[in-house]
C-alpha cells in the first residue's frame, strides 16, 4: 500500500572526522557504500524491511541456548547461519545484519569464550557480506547492549568505549554499508555507540532504542524525547527495536515520529504485549500459575501473521519507513510485513491459498463429500 508521505527536512551535511580503530580492532577507513546499495537512497523510494531476532530462532532450531542467547552456531554450525540469512531474505529483508548481537568481549567472558571474540565476530560478518552481495541486499553491521553500561562506574564507561569500539572496527573492515546499534535501554550508552560508528566509518546509522515495561529509558527520558537527542547526535534513522510487540510499540513509534525529522525505525517482538504487561520480559502465563513466560514459554502469545501484517500497514501509515521484527521473529513473520507493504518476495509463492484445501477449498477438483463434512470439523 501507499502511505501518505511525511514531509522531513533534508539532513544536514556532517563532518566527521578519520579515526582508526585501537589496536586489535584493526579497522582500515571506511569507504562510503555504494549507491546502488544505500540505505538512505532507499528510505527516499519506500521502505526498508530488516529482519532481526535471529537469536530466538536459533534457539527454536536447536543451535543456541537461550539464556546467555550468545550464537555460538556461528563458529560450530556456520553453514545454519547462512541459511537461516538466506531465509529471511527470500522472505522479504532487505538487509543482511551480521549476527554479532552478543558477540562482545563481556558477553562472551560470561561463557568462557573470549578467546574466540575475533574468530566469532569476523565468521558473523564473513557470513552476512556472502549473502548480501549474493542477494543485492544491504549488509548491515550491528552492535548492542553491553549491560555493564554504568553512568557512576569510570571503569565500566571505559569497557563500554572499548567494547564498541572492537565491533565497529572489525565491521568497518568488512566493508558494511551502514550500522544498527540496537536494544539500548540507556541513552547515553546509545549515544556511545553512534559515537563510535561516527569516530570510524562514513556510513549512516540506524539507533534503536528498548523500552521495557517501564515506558522510559533508563535515565527517566520518553521514548521521544530519547530519539531527538539521538538525531541530534547524528543518527540517520532513530527508532525502538525488541521488548514490546506491535501494540504497545505502535503508539511510541507515533510519539517519535512526532518528535523527529529523520527517518524512523519500528522492529517489535511478534508477541501480544498489552498495557498491562508491555514488554515481552512481562507477559505471564495464567495457565502456568501466572509464570513469567520470558524467555521459551512465549509460544501462547505469538501474533498472527496477520497481526504483523497490520503493524506493518499501520506503521507506514504513520510515517515508519524503517521495519523489521526482533526477537521471535520467523521468516513468515518477514513475508507477511513484506506482503503488506505491497511486496511479493521469492517466499511469496507459498503464501497460502485456501481454495486448494481438501475440506475448506474452492477448486473445482475438491470432492463434494468434503466439503460438505466441512461443519463438522
Amino acid at each position: 500500500m501507499a502511505a501518505k508521505s511525511r514531509s522531513r527536512a533534508k539532513p544536514k551535511a556532517r563532518s566527521r572526522a578519520r579515526g582508526k580503530v585501537r589496536a586489535g580492532a584493526g579497522a582500515r577507513a571506511a569507504r562510503p557504500a555504494p549507491k546502488e546499495r544505500g540505505l538512505l537512497a532507499r528510505l527516499k523510494e519506500g521502505p526498508v524491511i530488516c529482519a532481526e531476532g535471529y537469536v530466538f530462532e536459533l534457539e527454536r532450531r536447536g543451535y543456541l541456548q537461550a539464556g546467555a542467547f550468545v550464537p555460538e552456531v556461528l563458529i560450530e554450525h556456520p553453514e545454519v547461519v547462512e541459511q537461516l540469512h538466506l531465509d529471511f531474505v527470500r522472505a522479504g529483508s532487505d538487509v543482511t545484519q551480521a549476527l554479532t548481537y552478543y558477540v562482545h568481549r563481556e558477553k562472551l567472558r560470561v561463557i568462557g569464550r573470549e578467546k574466540d571474540l575475533v574468530p566469532m565476530n569476523r565468521a558473523a560478518l564473513r557470513i552476512a557480506k556472502s549473502v548480501a552481495r549474493k542477494t543485492g541486499t544491504l549488509f548491515a553491521g550491528d552492535i548492542c547492549n553491553t549491560n555493564i553500561y554504568d553512568p557512576a562506574d569510570k571503569a565500566a564507561l571505559k569497557e563500554v568505549e572499548r567494547i564498541f569500539a572492537e565491533q565497529v572496527g572489525w565491521a568497518v573492515e568488512a566493508g558494511v554499508d551502514y550500522f544498527v546499534a540496537e536494544t539500548l535501554s540507556w541513552v547515553d550508552e546509545a549515544l556511545m555507540a553512534l559515537a563510535a560508528i561516527r569516530k570510524y566509518s562514513k556510513v549512516p546509522a540506524v539507533v534503536t532504542l528498548a523500552i521495557h515495561k517501564d515506558p522510559l529509558t533508563r535515565e527517566g527520558l520518553t521514548a521521544a524525547e530519547a530519539c531527538k537527542r539521538l538525531e541530534g547526535a547524528g543518527a540517520d534513522v532513530v527508532g525502538i527495536n525488541c521488548h514490546r510487540g506491535p501494540a504497545t510499540m505502535l503508539p511510541l513509534l507515533k510519539e517519535i515520529r512526532a518528535a523527529v525529522k529523520c527517518d524512523v525505525a519500528g522492529l517489535p517482538v511478534p508477541y501480544r504485549t498489552n498495557p498491562e504487561q508491555p514488554s515481552f520480559m512481562s507477559l505471564t502465563d495464567p495457565c502456568c500459575g501466572n509464570a513469567r513466560a520470558f524467555p521459551v514459554g512465549l509460544d501462547p502469545f505469538m501474533c498472527t501473521r496477520a497481526e504483523i501484517a497490520d503493524f506493518g500497514r499501520d506503521a507506514y501509515a504513520a510515517g515508519i519507513r524503517y521495519l523489521g521484527v526482533c526477537c521471535g521473529a520467523g521468516p513468515h513473520h518477514i513475508r507477511a510485513l513484506a506482503e503488506a507493504l505491497g511486496r511479493q518476495p521469492p517466499a511469496s509463492r507459498y503464501t497460502v491459498d485456501m481454495s486448494r484445501h481438501a475440506w475448506f477449498g474452492t477448486n473445482e477438483r475438491i470432492k463434494k463429500i468434503q466439503t460438505e463434512y466441512r461443519p463438522k470439523l
